[in-house]
């Protein structure tokens, strides 16, 4: 993919009404935008495009999946895309996309591009903590999902505070550290 002159819609020779455009988003299309944290990607995207005599309206359906990192076992997985988004196009003296629901465009344009659009849509839908649905569901079986469980900490452990009377959670970890505490108390002649 050159270039994403695919993406261009002229609107200049539409007939007013309802028009309907089709795209196939693959790992390509990222590329262009030199966008790597995808792997691999199949979006199909549906445009609806309804002309009127003074402004178009746009909306955008995607379903498919980006093929992702998890972030906690770094395992590769599809993420499923579902979204949409919906966009109005006006003619004004100057280009404007200050609005992210409203795009102006000069009177003197004649197509518009809707690949930006699209790229932030499918990137904006990805969620920001990436799981595993594998890991979700106890179903993924890795070496780094293993390794992660023998560093895991163990249940904590329910002990009587000997001078408050009251039950605290300590973690085992920390009762090293009660026993150098014990052995200074006693070699200072205090116990």
């Amino acid at each position: 993919m050159k270039d994403l002159k695919e993406f261009d819609i002229s609107f200049i020779g539409l007939k007013e009404g309802m028009h309907q455009f089709e795209y196939k988003i693959e790992k390509e299309f990222f590329d262009f935008f030199n966008y790597d944290e995808f792997y691999n990607s199949e979006v199909n995207v549906g445009v609806q495009f309804l002309k009127k005599a003074t402004m178009f309206e746009l909306s955008f359906q995607f379903n498919g999946w980006v093929e992702i990192n998890c972030d906690v076992t770094n395992e590769r997985y599809h993420q499923p895309i579902e979204t949409s988004i919906d966009l109005v196009v006006n003619f004004g003296d100057e280009f404007n996309d200050e609005n992210e629901e409203l795009l102006i465009i000069p009177y003197s344009e004649y197509k518009i591009n809707i690949a930006q659009y699209i790229y932030e849509a499918i990137v904006l839908d990805v969620p920001l903590k990436r799981i595993h649905p594998g890991l979700e569901d106890g179903t993924l079986h890795s070496e780094v999902l293993e390794k992660l469980k023998e560093f895991e900490i163990p249940e904590e452990v329910e002990e009587v505070d000997e001078n408050k009377g009251i039950n605290q959670d300590i973690d085992p970890r920390w009762n090293k550290l009660k026993d150098i505490l014990i052995d200074k108390n006693t070699s200072n002649g205090t116990s």
